[in-house]
Parts: structure tokens; C-alpha cells; sequence
């Protein structure tokens, strides 16, 4: 064994160590934890930025796009919004311990199912220092021991960051090894990571669709897959166009560099004469660049053709692949065809159509008459999230406390035998 791989094995025989510490703390324990983090976050601040500021400068020297330099970037506010991120988890309640359900069997026996953490959770990102604190707050609130790899872009802030929450854990009693950097900054590391099976419990991927697939495909380590963001807005023949304006201005425009935004707007033909003009006037003006198909560059010649590409396409950025539809049906055959599987919309004012929308989209959220911006830990009011899954097993969605534990069968008996 090299030394890389010896550094990273030990790294999570110290964390299981750690995790096994974090497993039966109360609830007040790890609050007091979590705040001490978000103080320590604020109290250091000056040392962090400056981190953040060189991994920048870094990124922008060697021409790193604009959707990845604004995810890798801290500003004072957004530090203390990941910091208010932290006080947020300890106000959520401890998901361990809690009965999912039980019963008493005919032979006496007390029978309960309850949650406990995973153990070890390993978190494989790319350049989102956010994701760095709070995974380390929700792996800790749900008593798990952390492993943080992220990616040699985000280096210096992801180490100023940790050593600053490993610092505020130990100060409040808990073990520093419950939050750790994955030793390395190269695939090599991330390698020997993927083959710690039996040391370290699930694998959680963050980040392009290539990040995803390697972890999937290498890890024998088990993996819940986290997925890209082809997100879309269907404007039905019942919508409110005023409302149908809006959603997909917001759902495009407020942040193009997040899984959640939209890259595709399905519109009714129905209303595509009327809506067209409308929406696609004021997403040039927001400074959208449209991929459309016939029908929408007949009222936007400008708009660049739309090619199989586009509709797969997670562009994050202002990009925008636009095409006309002949019913919901329609609409929810190219979704199933092109989407990921992470957010769709409609907009309508029909309870039927938004019901048959939510019934065979199959993806992992479903919005209706709602931005596709809101499939989010904290807009689902899960304090921050782990990431968004898009597989079915063993969370599906934006993942928080809940999704971060497992569960024990607990049999209470009276000298019980099996006869």
C-alpha cells in the first residue's frame, strides 16, 4: 500500500472511531456542537476568505467558467449564510432515536424499528466550499462521522473551513475526526476513497454529470447518486400566463449556476402564439440565449436551432432550450426522454392536468405553479441538504437528517425463546 492510500485509510479508521462516539450523543451535545461551528465560522472569517480568495484568482487563471467560479466563491454574506446554516440544523429535530414504527408481537416481544446514523458518509463535490460545512452539519446532527473530498479548485478554502469546524467540534467535546479532509488533491485520492468498503458506509457524489458516473461506476463503496439538473417548465393550455411569465423568468434567471434552475421551458401549442412573443422578449432582456425548436424560432428568428444536445443539455448558464408542444402527454414524453430526473413544473390552473403532471413525470420533485428554484434543502425546511437524489433507493430528492440515518430493529423480550 502507498502512502496516499495508508493517509486515507487512516483518515477513515479515525472517523468510524469518531462515528462511533457521535452515535448515542444527545441531541444537546451536537447543538451545542453545531453552534460553536457557525461561531467559529464568523470568528475566522478573515483567514477563510482570504483562502477562498486565492483558490479564486486560481480558478480564474486558469479559465475556469463563470457557473463554476460563482459556486466556488464566499463573500462575507455568504459565509454567514453557511454559518446561519449550522444554527439552522440545531433548531431541526435529532432524527436518531426516533421509533418509525412498532408493535407488540403475540408472543409479548416489545418490536420497534429505529432510526440510527449510516456510520461514515463520504462526500465527493466539486468546487461548492458551502457543501463542505454543510455536510459536516448534517452528518453531524445525524451522528455520523464525515469524509470531505473536494476538488483541488476549492483546496484552500475546503482546509481553512475544516480546520476551523474540527477546531469548534473538539472545543465542545466532540472528536475533531468526526469532520475530516480526504488527504490528496488528485483522482488517486478519490480512488482509494471509492475502495474503502467496510470503513466507510455510503458514498455521496456532488457535482457534473462525469463526477457522478465515475463514483458510481468505480465505488465498491455503496453510492447514493446524486444527479445533474435538466429541469423543466411546462406552460399547460390552462395556465395563467401572467404567473407562467414569472415562473419561468425566476426559474431561469434568479441563480443559472444551481441544479434547480430550469434549461428547458415546454410551452402548450395552444398558447404558444400568445405566450411565445411574451416570454421570449423578456428572457432576451434578462440576456437568455435561446435554443429553440421550428415553432419557437418562427417567432424568434433569432433563437439558435435546438439540437438533441440542447434538450439533454444542464446548461448553468443563461441558456435556454425552448420548444412547442401539443398536449401534456406531449410535454411529459420529452421529460421522460431528455430530463434527469431532479425538478419539473407546471403551470396550469387545471387540478386534473397538474395531477396527471405529478403522476407520471417521475422525477424526484414535481412543482406546480411554483418555481423549480424551491427543490432545496433549506426552502424545504431541512435546515441545508446533503445533495438532491435522483435515484429511488435509498432517498430520493433533497436529502437532510432523515435521509442521513438508517435503521435498527429493536426486540424487547422477557426470556424469549424460539421454540
Amino acid at each position: 500500500m502507498n502512502s496516499l492510500a495508508e493517509d486515507v485509510r487512516e483518515t477513515a479508521v479515525r472517523a468510524r472511531d469518531a462515528a462511533a462516539v457521535l452515535a448515542p450523543l444527545s441531541r444537546a451535545d451536537k447543538d451545542r456542537a453545531l453552534h460553536a461551528m457557525a461561531d467559529a465560522l464568523l470568528a475566522g472569517a478573515g483567514p477563510i476568505l482570504a483562502a477562498n480568495g486565492a483558490d479564486v484568482a486560481a480558478a480564474r487563471a486558469a479559465g475556469t467558467g463563470e457557473a463554476m467560479i460563482d459556486r466556488l466563491t464566499l463573500t462575507p454574506d455568504r459565509l454567514a449564510a453557511i454559518a446561519d446554516g449550522l444554527r439552522q440544523v440545531a433548531l431541526l429535530e435529532d432524527p436518531v432515536g426516533t421509533v418509525v414504527r412498532g408493535r407488540v408481537l403475540p408472543n409479548g416481544i416489545e418490536l420497534r424499528q429505529v432510526r440510527v446514523p449510516l456510520g461514515v458518509v463520504g462526500i465527493i463535490y466539486e468546487a461548492r466550499p458551502n457543501v463542505t460545512v454543510d455536510a459536516a452539519g448534517l452528518c453531524l446532527k445525524s451522528g455520523n462521522a464525515v469524509l470531505l473530498r473536494g476538488s483541488a479548485s476549492a483546496l484552500r478554502t475546503n482546509a481553512a473551513l475544516v480546520a476551523a469546524l474540527r477546531e469548534a467540534a473538539a472545543g465542545a467535546g466532540l472528536p475533531a475526526d468526526a469532520i475530516a479532509l480526504v488527504p490528496g488533491a488528485d483522482h488517486e485520492s478519490v480512488k482509494q476513497l471509492m475502495r474503502l468498503r467496510g470503513l466507510v458506509d455510503v458514498l455521496i457524489p456532488r457535482g457534473g454529470a462525469g463526477l457522478i458516473r465515475t463514483v458510481v461506476e468505480e465505488s465498491t463503496v455503496p453510492v447514493i447518486e446524486t444527479g445533474v439538473g435538466n429541469c423543466h417548465v411546462y406552460v399547460d393550455v390552462d395556465a395563467d400566463l401572467d404567473q407562467a411569465l414569472a415562473i419561468v423568468l425566476n426559474a431561469k434567471t434568479q441563480r443559472v449556476s444551481v441544479c434547480n434552475t430550469a434549461e428547458t421551458l415546454l410551452v402548450h401549442a395552444g398558447v404558444a402564439d400568445v405566450f411565445l412573443p411574451r416570454v421570449l422578449a423578456a428572457l432576451r432582456q434578462a440576456g437568455v440565449t435561446i435554443h429553440g425548436d421550428d415553432a419557437v424560432r418562427s417567432q424568434d428568428p433569432s433563437a439558435l436551432s435546438a439540437t438533441e444536445e440542447d434538450w439533454a443539455a444542464e446548461y448553468l448558464s443563461l441558456d435556454l432550450a425552448v420548444r412547442v408542444v401539443d398536449s401534456l402527454d406531449d410535454a411529459v414524453a420529452h421529460i421522460r426522454r431528455w430530463g434527469s430526473g431532479h425538478t419539473e413544473a407546471i403551470v396550469t390552473r387545471s387540478l386534473a392536468a397538474s395531477r396527471r403532471f405529478i403522476a407520471t413525470c417521475d422525477s424526484a420533485a414535481v412543482m406546480v405553479n411554483a418555481s423549480t428554484r424551491f427543490t432545496d434543502g433549506e426552502r424545504f425546511g431541512f435546515g441545508a441538504e446533503i445533495g438532491i437524489s435522483t435515484q429511488k433507493l435509498h432517498a430520493r430528492g433533497p436529502m437532510g437528517l432523515t435521509e442521513l440515518t438508517s435503521t435498527t430493529w429493536v426486540g424487547v423480550g422477557d426470556g424469549h425463546l424460539v421454540v
